[in-house]
């Protein structure tokens, strides 16, 4: 009993000090029920002290109110989310990935011929210059105002589109030090077909840039990508060699792009490697970029002395070659005219001569390409380079013979003022110098040397600039 009352006091002093009216109601009521049924009270008389003070009153309340507005936030938010996943459809564009830039292109295309009505312009412009080439040969600068970072509209077939561009300061490409970049397109249309459109279309104008074009590639933070604008095609007629070696070379390549099936019956690797080995200036390079031109191919400079590659990013690289592309190393001999590479301020590059062999036809070697290699010392290459597998064909482009230098003169003189008749008279005479020339001392002036003065002297002049030249030539091989 003496618990009993000490319970009891101390219930009667936290009713008092509540309200003493409901410490008078407590007491009475134990006063009156057996202990066993003293729990069934309790939910009436909280009730009767509660309901009979204002401030719990207030705080059940508030806490009543903020359960209920945490409620309906939760239930918009949850809302909103299912409307996004069913009514809106997200497509997300790195910058690593060529629709990027194919997109951004695009979308500055629209911004100058699009109505308002289609196309809401971009007040948040980035700048990409380019420079381009002027017919006299002289370079002038492009600047291209695309979509820059921030939100931008556009309509495309009926539907809005909002464009995001985001650019992350905060991580980059640690090769080349550009940051992270992403479009993101969102629609209200369910018809992810929409995206395919707009993506096709935004290649086909980039390819319609390129038409009649082509594109050189080179090494960029660990992948290709083009460097300058696309450049125009060279005619094959433009680079003239001796006699059957471009016939041989083009029935061979053609013969390779026709047999992909054979390959594949055979277990052969489809690829293909071409070594052309000579002079400077006999148009080994020139010839490569017509071949490329006239197969509607892109090239692939692949510099060998270039800092930072090593052997990893040249196996990576020439597995992951651009569709339709030449892949050209160029100078081969002064690569690897030893097994470790070392440039003359003593930097030692990071490809080992094994690594490229193994980049070239190993086990992990990409295929479905073609490489070219040049050189202007074939015996300083090491055999293990140029055995058959690595290098399928080899041709010696040696300096002007007297019937290229009659072709290139009638070639470069087609049209001009003088009569048909006189034009082909001064060939024949060139024809006859160089043969004169060649016969006594051997080959001694280049197709280049030959372009530079067909260039600047109209052709009597020529005539007797290339007699002189070849005079030089002769008192410099004494």
């Amino acid at each position: 009993m003496a618990n009993s009352n000490s319970v009891l006091n101390l219930g009667d002093g936290v009713m008092n000090s509540l309200n003493p009216s409901s410490s008078a109601t407590l007491v009475e009521h134990v006063g009156q029920h057996p202990h066993k049924e003293s729990f069934k009270i309790v939910p009436n008389v909280l009730e009767d002290i509660l309901g009979s003070n204002p401030y719990f009153s207030a705080g059940f309340g508030l806490m009543g109110v903020g359960v209920g507005l945490a409620v309906l936030r939760r239930s918009v938010s949850f809302l909103a989310h299912i409307a996004r996943r069913r009514m809106l459809v997200t497509l997300e564009i790195p910058n690593k990935d060529k629709a990027f830039h194919w997109f951004l292109a695009w979308q500055a295309k629209q911004d100058k011929i699009s109505s308002a009505s289609r196309f809401i312009p971009s007040h948040e412009l980035s700048v990409e210059t380019a420079y381009q080439q002027r017919p006299n040969g002289s370079s002038e600068a492009v600047f291209n105002l695309v979509a820059g970072p921030g939100i931008h509209w556009l309509k495309y077939r009926g539907a809005w589109m909002q464009v995001r561009r985001e650019r992350e300061t905060k991580t980059m490409s640690m090769a080349v030090g550009v940051p992270w970049e992403t479009v993101t397109l969102t629609t209200l249309s369910r018809d992810r077909n929409l995206f395919s459109s707009l993506l096709n279309e935004a290649r086909q104008l980039a390819l319609r840039d390129q038409e009649g074009k082509i594109v050189i590639h080179t090494p960029w933070a660990g992948s290709w990508k083009p460097f300058g604008k696309p450049r125009s095609k060279r005619s094959l007629n433009s680079v003239i060699l001796e006699s059957g070696i471009a016939d041989r070379i083009i029935l061979d390549i053609k013969a390779f792009l026709q047999r992909r099936q054979w390959y594949a019956d055979r277990g052969i690797p489809y690829r293909r490697g071409y070594l052309l080995h000579g002079p400077p200036g006999s148009g080994k390079s020139s010839f490569i970029q017509a071949l490329a031109g006239s197969l509607s191919y892109d090239i692939c400079i692949l510099n060998l002395s270039e800092r930072g590659l090593g052997d990893d990013k040249i196996n990576h690289l020439l597995s992951n070659v651009p569709e339709n592309s030449i892949i050209l190393i160029e100078d081969i001999d002064a690569a690897f005219n030893k097994r470790v590479q070392v440039t003359e301020d003593g930097y030692q590059s990071s490809i080992t001569f094994s690594g490229f062999l193994n980049a070239l036809d190993g086990v992990a070697s990409g295929e479905e390409r073609i490489v070219f290699m040049t050189t202007n010392h074939i015996e300083a290459l090491d055999p293990a380079l140029i055995r058959p597998g690595r290098v399928d064909m080899i041709e010696y482009l040696n300096d002007a013979n007297p019937s290229q230098a009659k072709q290139l003169f009638l070639h470069f003189y087609e049209g001009t003022e003088d009569g048909k008749n006189n034009l082909l008279e001064a060939g024949e005479n060139l024809e006859s110098i160089v043969r004169r020339h060649m016969d006594d001392h051997g080959r001694r002036i280049s197709m280049a040397a030959l372009q530079g003065i067909f260039i600047r002297y109209d052709p009597l002049d020529a005539l007797r600039i290339c007699d002189e030249t070849l005079m030089k030539a002769k008192g410099t091989q004494k």
